[in-house]
């Protein structure tokens, strides 16, 4: 082919190329202002939906005041200026009735209605108002406290306009969400904005916050947060805020959190959550190291009261790392599974024990029965030995007897090493030990006098292991502790 003939192919060729990628380009642009114009307006959103959510105003009745206390300090010469202040402005001690308002949404045409618990809390009257303007009275189904979350019934002649759940996993960082409710107490209200984070824990044990910058004031509490499908994937809970307003920081308890807890409060009125019966910690960096793991995750039994876990044969020490088949990343993951799962359900539970896995079978026990439980102490004699005080890793240590268990307030078969000093510049200073603390292990083996202790880090040594794991107990709770162990320990 001669230049002048590639010449003009490439020329005809150009135009089509050029053609193509015009076309292109129009497509792109096209689709963008259409997207862009899609989320312009959430008028058609809000129409839909808003039906279905509704204000709460409760009310409750208040002790009044008993006298000038908190005003003046008692034997005050200003005390019985204040009392007949407070005489001419009427009875002190009358009870008074107190409003506040929320926000909640109904979630079945026969009228069951979601909110906060802490909307409802100590209310002896629940009125519902709906976006039309109708009333109803309404009556408490359930509450559940630990994810603030309460169920609510009305009874209505007409079916009532409800909105579903959706699946809050499917929520990414960056999507769309609406917020509605009755912020301020200034009637139903609309705010949009994105998802900023997920997965985010404030206080609660089973805490899986969806963060928003929609706007959440006071008075949204218990609103749904709406994905753009009309589904209802947070319950308005919280914020961040110095000052009691919006400042972009709002927190929506996940609705993967709130279906499975209104599904029992609507069986049962009340929550049942699985309980394994064991006490537990994170597994860091150091107390891997000093456990042999390869890696920093699971969850460390620190004790094994009565119940589930202590039949299966659990022990202090066994590091947890799957649960019911499923991987256990730390404590907050593996609280969440427990309960998550039916009680009375038989669960097969693997703990990594001296270095080796090993299968458990445990049939779970019901988690509010067993919150009001208190481990059974461990028999044992009262071995009152003389005291063998001596300084180990920055810690003054001397084994238990009955002073020492008197001062400390230990129960008389209380065994270990009590911390009586702590060089404030140590590692076990740093890593939270006080005088008071009691060492009962060391190594997973049991310590009852500084020659343990010491037998416990020479074995530690020789295994190649640069810490050794201490189980400390204050005031009967334990947790490990990883301590470095040096030539001179």
């Amino acid at each position: 082919m001669t230049s002048q003939a590639k010449t003009l192919e490439r020329d005809q060729v150009t135009p089509i190329r050029m053609f193509w990628l015009a076309s292109l380009s129009m497509i792109l642009i096209l689709a963008q202002s259409l997207s862009a114009q899609a989320r312009e307006s959430f008028a058609e959103l809000a129409e839909k939906i808003s039906p279905s959510v509704v204000n709460i105003t409760t009310s409750t009745t208040v002790a009044g005041r008993t006298g000038p206390q908190g005003i003046v300090p008692e034997g005050s010469p200003f005390e019985d200026f204040f009392r007949e202040f407070q005489e001419r402005n009427g009875p002190g001690d009358r009870p008074r009735r107190s409003s506040a308002l929320g926000s909640g949404f109904v979630i079945s045409e026969d009228g069951y209605i979601v909110t906060n618990n802490h909307v409802i809390e100590m209310a002896d009257e629940i009125t519902i108002e709906f976006f039309a303007g109708d009333e109803l009275p309404a009556e408490v189904v359930g509450t559940d406290p630990n994810t603030d979350i309460a169920l609510l019934k009305v009874e209505s002649d007409e079916p009532l306009p409800f909105v579903s759940f959706g699946d809050s996993d499917t929520a990414r960082v960056g999507d769309w969400v609406m917020a509605m409710g009755n912020p301020l107490g200034q009637g139903f209200s609309v705010s949009a904005g994105i998802v900023s984070a997920r997965n985010r824990a404030l206080s609660g044990t089973y805490d899986d916050y969806i963060q928003t910058d929609a706007a959440i004031n006071r008075g949204n509490s218990g609103g749904p947060l709406f994905n753009m499908d009309g589904d209802v994937i947070g319950v308005n809970t919280a914020i961040l805020s110095p000052n009691g307003g919006s400042i972009g920081i709002g927190f929506s308890m996940a609705s993967n959190v709130v279906t499975r807890v209104v599904d029992q409060l609507q069986e049962f009125g009340e929550t049942r959550r699985g309980w394994l019966g064991v006490r537990i910690q994170d597994v860091t960096e150091d107390v891997a190291e000093a456990l042999g793991l390869a890696s920093a995750k699971g969850a460390l039994v620190s004790d094994v009261p009565e119940g589930p876990a202590m039949e299966a044969g659990m022990q202090a020490g066994d590091v947890i790392v799957s649960f019911d088949g499923r991987e256990v990343e730390d404590t907050r993951g593996l609280v969440r599974q427990v309960g998550n799962t039916a009680v009375g359900k038989s669960v097969r539970v693997v703990v990594n024990r001296d270095g080796e896995t090993q299968t458990l079978l445990v049939t779970l026990g019901r988690r509010e029965e067993a919150e009001s439980a208190v481990p059974a102490a461990q028999p044992g004699p009262d071995e009152d030995a003389t005291p063998e005080t001596m300084d180990l890793m920055g810690l003054t240590l001397s084994p238990l007897n009955s002073e020492i268990r008197e001062q400390l307030e230990l129960s008389d078969n209380a065994k270990g090493l009590a911390v009586m000093d702590v060089d404030e510049t140590a590692e076990a200073y740093e890593k939270g030990l006080r005088a008071g603390d009691v060492i009962t292990e060391a190594g997973q083996a049991q310590v009852l006098s500084v020659g343990d202790l010491q037998d416990r880090i020479a074995e530690a040594r020789e295994a190649g292991r640069k810490s050794i794991l201490l189980l400390v107990r204050r005031g009967g709770d334990p947790r490990f502790v990883a301590l470095s162990i040096t030539e001179s320990d």
